[in-house]
């Protein structure tokens, strides 16, 4: 299950980890995250204990969503080594989300 990421803990959870870190920014109201939602869930599955995968519910979080622009959603941000490497705004199928994140595993 993807890891729900908060102000309080974004810094432990992304900026420390030592691994590729995928973060979708959602909202409940959001149309196009609910389509992105459960894509998010299974990559969590696909990619446990290789990548830290979590949520951010924009509405709950604004602290990080100001902090890294975060305008329209969904939007998936990968982050590396504590940096943004890699992002997508909207919807997209798995496939494309996966090879982003494969690109950050190596």
């Amino acid at each position: 299950m993807a890891l729900e990421i908060t102000d309080s803990n974004f810094e432990e959870v992304v900026l420390k980890a030592d691994k590729p870190v995928l973060i979708d920014f959602w909202a409940e109201w959001c149309g196009p995250c609910r389509m992105v939602g459960p894509v998010v869930e299974e990559l969590a599955k696909d990619y446990e204990g290789k990548a830290v995968i979590g949520k951010v519910n924009v509405d709950e979080n604004p602290e990080i969503s100001v902090r890294y622009g975060i305008r329209n959603i969904p939007a998936l941000l990968f982050f590396k080594n504590g940096e943004i490497v890699d992002k997508q705004i909207g919807a997209v199928p798995k496939s494309v989300l996966n090879e982003k994140l494969e690109k950050q595993l190596v």
